[in-house]
This record gives C-alpha cells, sequence and structure tokens, in this order.
C-alpha cells in the first residue's frame, strides 16, 4: 500500500521535472526575432536572462549584442532596459567606458606640438604610436574583441579616443619623438625600422644594435627597414653604385651622407643634374634606400607648402625626381627644409586652432636643367653634375640592385663608424672660415679623419661652392647685368630707377623685356638684396643708404680691387678684363661637354685651402674680406666712395 501511495506522489513531481525541462530559453533564436519585431528583445524573461548572461559570460553577451544590432535592435535602448532590471538605477559600462580602461594599458604622453601619442607593449618589445593613427586604433579595437569577443562601435572608439587623447596631453609627460634619426645625451639613434623596433645606439666609443631604445621612433607610412649594419667594409664600395664625376663629387656624397645620420640640420640639399642617360633617379634612390628606405623613395615636387611639410614630418630623407624648375615659394620653403623652420596651417573645421609642422629634413633634388637659381638655397646646397653612361658600361636594374644589396650593410657600417669619430672629434673641430651651413661643415670635418686624410672635405667643399657661385650669377639676369655694368667702373651710385635703366641697358632690350627682369625700382632692389651675397663672393659690394638732407635713397655698388685708370680729362672706365680661355672641347668617348672653365679664383668664398681650377682671377674679387658670406658674419661697415675723378660714375634724381 505504501508502495502505492510513494508512487502516487512521485508522479507530480516527475511530471513537474517534466515540464522544467521543456521551458525554452529566451534568447535561442532572439536575434531572428528581433529582425522581424524590434521589440523582442525587450520583454522581460528576456531582459532576465540577459542581465544574467552578462554577469556570467560576457564575452558570450558582447557577441550575442553584436548580432542583435546588426539585426536591428536598438542596443542602446537595450542596455538602459537592462541596466533597469538589474535594479543598479544606472546604466552599465558602455563600449566608450571599456575602451577606455583597455587604454589604461599603454604609456600615454604627448610631444612638443601637442601630438598625443602611447607607448604599447607588443610581442614584449615597445612601439610606439600616435593616439589617431590606425595603428593605435587598432591596437585598441584588439584589445576590445579580446576583452569582449565583439568589435566596438565607430561612434564608442571615436568618443574613447577623445578621452585617451586628453588624458595624454593632460596627465602624460611630454617627449620627444623622432623619424628615422633620434638623439639624446650625446648619442644618436638610427631606427632599424624592423618588426622588433630596434635601434642603433652611436656615441664616441662606437655603435651598438640595442632592443630597446631610451628615445621614441614613430612609424610612417611607406618607411621599410634599414639593412642590419656590419662592421668591417669600404666606403669604395658605394662609389661603384653611384655615377660621380670625380673624387671631390664623391667626397661630397659621403659627406651629405654622414650629415643624414645627424639628429638636428642644417642638411645640405643634394643637387644632381645631367643629361638623359646619367643614372640621376638611381643615384638618388640609392642615397634613399642606404639612409631612409621607403615604398615610394622618389616622388614629384608637391604643389603647396602643406604637402611638403607633411612629407617632411613622415620621412627624414625626401627625394624628388625629375625636377624641371623650382618656383620662387618652393625654393624658399627647401631653404627653411635645410636649416630648419616651420609651417602653420589652419586646423580643418575650425576658426582658430592651427596645425603647426616645423622640421629639418635632407633633401634630394634631381633634373636635367640647372634647377637651382636663387641664391639663398643655392648657398644650402651641394651640387653634383653626372657624366652619361656609355652604353657599354650599362647594367641590368635587377643586376645593380642585388649587388647593392649585398653591400648594403657593409656601406652603412662604414658610415657609422665615421660618425663615431665625428662624435668624438667634433668638439675639438675648427675651419678657417665657417661657410653658411657651417654646422654641416664642422661635423664633415669631424667624421672624414675616419674615412680620409684631414682637410679633404673642406676642399671639396670649398671648390663645389665656388662653382655654385658662378653658375647662379649666370643664371639670375641682374646679378648678370650688375656684374657686366661693374667690369667698365669701380662705383656705381644712384637710385633704384636709375640702376633699373642701366643695368637693363647692360642686359639688352629683349631681356630687359622679359618675364623675369623686374618691372619696378623696388622689385629690383628686392632681387639685389637677394643676389648681394654672391655678388660680394666675387668682389662686387651692394649697399643700399640715404643721403642728403633729403634721405634719398641710393643704391652703392663698389667693385673691391678694380684699377683704376688715370685721370684724362673726363671720366674713363677702368680697363677691361683680360678675356677669358677657349672652351674646352666635348669629351669624345661619351658626348659630354667638359665643364666651363671658371673666372673665380680660389678664394671666392673664404676658403683659401680650395682646389678650384681657374683660367684667371677675377679682377673684381675682394681683398682680405672676413665677411664674405653675410649669413654667418656680421658685416663691417664701408669706407667712403673714392673721391678721384674719373673713377666713378654717379647718377641721382
Amino acid at each position: 500500500m505504501s508502495d502505492e501511495i510513494d508512487g502516487e506522489d512521485l508522479n507530480p513531481i516527475l511530471d513537474a521535472i517534466d515540464t522544467a525541462e521543456e521551458i525554452p530559453d529566451p534568447l535561442d533564436g532572439l536575434v531572428e526575432k528581433s529582425a522581424e519585431d524590434p521589440g523582442a528583445a525587450f520583454t522581460p524573461e528576456v531582459l532576465e536572462r540577459l542581465v544574467a548572461l552578462k554577469s556570467e559570460d560576457r564575452a558570450a553577451f558582447e557577441a550575442l549584442r553584436a548580432k542583435l544590432k546588426k539585426a536591428g535592435c536598438r542596443v542602446t535602448a537595450l542596455d538602459e532596459a537592462m541596466a533597469a532590471e538589474s535594479g543598479d538605477g544606472g546604466r552599465g559600462p558602455t563600449q566608450a567606458d571599456i575602451l577606455i580602461d583597455l587604454a589604461g594599458a599603454a604609456d600615454l604622453f604627448h610631444s612638443a606640438d601637442g601630438t598625443a601619442l602611447a607607448d604599447i607593449l607588443i610581442n614584449e618589445h615597445r612601439e610606439t604610436w600616435p593616439v589617431r593613427t590606425k595603428g593605435f586604433r587598432r591596437w585598441l579595437a584588439r584589445q576590445f574583441f579580446v576583452q569582449t569577443g565583439g568589435a566596438p562601435s565607430s561612434e564608442a572608439l571615436h568618443s574613447a579616443l577623445n578621452v585617451i587623447e586628453a588624458k595624454a596631453h593632460f596627465d602624460g609627460p611630454e617627449r620627444p619623438v623622432f623619424i628615422r634619426v633620434g638623439g639624446l645625451d650625446g648619442r644618436l639613434y638610427l631606427d632599424l625600422g624592423d618588426e622588433a623596433w630596434r635601434a642603433v645606439e652611436i656615441d664616441a666609443t662606437g655603435w651598438r644594435i640595442i632592443e630597446k631604445p631610451p628615445v621614441r621612433f614613430r612609424r610612417a607610412a611607406g618607411m621599410q627597414p634599414l639593412a642590419v649594419p656590419i662592421a668591417g667594409g669600404s666606403v669604395e664600395t658605394l662609389r661603384a653604385f653611384l655615377n660621380v664625376q670625380s673624387d671631390q663629387d664623391f667626397v661630397l656624397v659621403v659627406a651629405w651622407a654622414l650629415a643624414v645620420l645627424r639628429n638636428k640640420g642644417p642638411y645640405p640639399a643634394l643637387v644632381l643634374s645631367g643629361e638623359q642617360g646619367s643614372a640621376k633617379s638611381t643615384f638618388s634612390a640609392i642615397l634613399r634606400a642606404l639612409l631612409d628606405p621607403n615604398t615610394a623613395p622618389l616622388r614629384a615636387l608637391p604643389r603647396e607648402d602643406r604637402d611638403l611639410f607633411i612629407a617632411a614630418s613622415n620621412g627624414h630623407v625626401l627625394a624628388f625626381d625629375n625636377v624641371s624648375g623650382l618656383p620662387a615659394w618652393i625654393s624658399d620653403t627647401l631653404c627653411r627644409l635645410a636649416t630648419g623652420g616651420g609651417f602653420a596651417v589652419r586646423q580643418l573645421y575650425t576658426d582658430q586652432d592651427e596645425v603647426l609642422f616645423d622640421a629639418a629634413r635632407p633633401v634630394i633634388l634631381n633634373g636635367i636643367e640647372d634647377i637651382v637659381t636663387r641664391p639663398d638655397l643655392a648657398d644650402r646646397a651641394v651640387f653634383l653634375t653626372l657624366e652619361p653612361i656609355p652604353e657599354e658600361r650599362r647594367r641590368p636594374e635587377a643586376e645593380l640592385w642585388a649587388a647593392f644589396e649585398a653591400e648594403r650593410a657593409r656601406i652603412l657600417g662604414v658610415l657609422l663608424d665615421a660618425a663615431v669619430e665625428g662624435l668624438k672629434r667634433l668638439p675639438d673641430t675648427r675651419l678657417p672660415k665657417l661657410p653658411r651651413m657651417a654646422d654641416f661643415a664642422l661635423w664633415a670635418s669631424a667624421c672624414e679623419t675616419a674615412i680620409w686624410p684631414a682637410g679633404t672635405f673642406w676642399a671639396a667643399y670649398c671648390g663645389n661652392r665656388d662653382e655654385a657661385v658662378e653658375g647662379v650669377i649666370d643664371a639670375d639676369p641682374v646679378a648678370a647685368a650688375a656684374r657686366a655694368v661693374m667690369l667698365e667702373r669701380t662705383e656705381w651710385t644712384g637710385t633704384a630707377s636709375d640702376l633699373l635703366g642701366a643695368l637693363g641697358e647692360a642686359a639688352g632690350e629683349r631681356l630687359a623685356k622679359s618675364k623675369t627682369w623686374p618691372d619696378s625700382p623696388r622689385a629690383l632692389s628686392g632681387r639685389l638684396r637677394r643676389a648681394a651675397t654672391f655678388l660680394r663672393k666675387i668682389g662686387i659690394e651692394v649697399s643700399f643708404e640715404r643721403e642728403g638732407r633729403a634721405r634719398t635713397r641710393v643704391i652703392r655698388i663698389t667693385a673691391a680691387g678694380a684699377k683704376s685708370v688715370p685721370e684724362r680729362g673726363g671720366a674713363q672706365p677702368s680697363g677691361p678684363s683680360a678675356p677669358s680661355a677657349p672652351r674646352p672641347k666635348s669629351v669624345p668617348d661619351n658626348g659630354f661637354g667638359a665643364p666651363d672653365l671658371r673666372t673665380i679664383a680660389n678664394d671666392a668664398d673664404g676658403c683659401a685651402h680650395g682646389k678650384v681650377d681657374s683660367v684667371r682671377g677675377n679682377p673684381l674679387k675682394s681683398i682680405g674680406r672676413d665677411d664674405a658670406d653675410g649669413a654667418d658674419a656680421n658685416r663691417a661697415a664701408h669706407s667712403g666712395p673714392d673721391k678721384i675723378a674719373g673713377t666713378s660714375w654717379r647718377a641721382r634724381l
């Protein structure tokens, strides 16, 4: 009897168990239901189950939430409903909150210009990324996926980045950030650009590869890794890959490459010229691959300042290929890049904020013609003329690059050895005269003893600058006309209007009516001020003065060192200069003409030790001038004009 009762008593329990097993999970098929019914996820039993799932398995909840969003469910309203269901009196952590918490694993800081950056640890090495770049966004999105199993919305990511950027700016320290080359405490650091973010540390005792450099580097789009340097090479190996004309040209190329290894300017612009087939583009690409490889090594000139400075902020070496001419604005901008300068533009979608670019970068320019015609840029440049390569000496491009890749590591090691010598000898290095790019000349002179005898660079650099003076004056019609006028006298004084007429007569009617000729006395004064530095190097002084009670503005041009003609009853011009030597014939084997014979003296730029082939000394050469380069020396006041009759011509309105 008791057995029957017990069995009857158990039947309701078993029935209840069977009934309980048949109750479905409210989340089963929820995604499909939400696609048809937007309110399916807001029922009490579903909300209760979602709250439980979020506390038990956050990854599964975020994955389901992402699916509900794709199905059309309003997940923001769902979060609010779940918060009300859980009874916590408010919303739970949003995606933006989670992203901000995840960013706490990064070391946030900012640079001097206010850019927010983050040091993140990836595979046990440190990487540095600006907060607003794709690199940091990808890292943060991956951290979110690892944490939640889902993807953050673009709105949440944008909101989180705003907060992270503010924390980096106000709570993080200020640290310098470099592209490719950095410096700290007298040491240089060269970013190898590899996946492990290693760098080469250079000091006065040697160079070494380190895993965790103390300086921060950032990686821009297109940067490629350098060859891991190897000691024991020879710098002459580099010459086999460059079409250099002479030993002096090769010395200047190596000096320019050593300047690239410094973390600060000035950096002279390397200007390559030559006819078709002289390997100008290959020359530029090899130097870029050796010192700062990039997926796009050679580029066209930009169309505005902004593009040029953006390129400078994303690469250490800038190489511009097949340049036909330099407009005035880009010539001025390249001057700022050579010695260091800034550029500011209005930030997008704002009325008052500015975006600032400040950089000094090595630049390579190549073209068929003499593309640098303005004296200020020419004073900051190194000029090389490449000879055409005969057909029997040409090599396939694949063969050339394969040979270069085999030697690239050793060539870089030789340059690093020279940089070590430069850091050791720079404090004690002195030069007879300081040119415009004084820091570059001192650095190259300090490094050269690791490769060549002392004084090799100085002789080559002085000769190159002397040749540049003559070339720029020939290219500037105003400077050339002033030189022609002063060949017949030792002094000219008058107003800008008088001088415009005198120079126009010397230049000829055709040139005076061209677009390159100044159209007003004011424009002429500006052109003369720009050309004054190079005119001074050939012995022609230009000064702007005021005379008389009316304080009339006059321009005084004097030719120092010219011989005056004895008085013969009237004004007589000085004796004409000796005729130039005949132009040598072209080299028969390659068809490339020999360089023009110069009429300048060896010390035209104060470089008394330079080796320059001269046909004759310029009769207008300045004697005893210590201020040949007005950029780095304060020029003393000039003496008064020569009062002897017949030695000058004076005109005044």
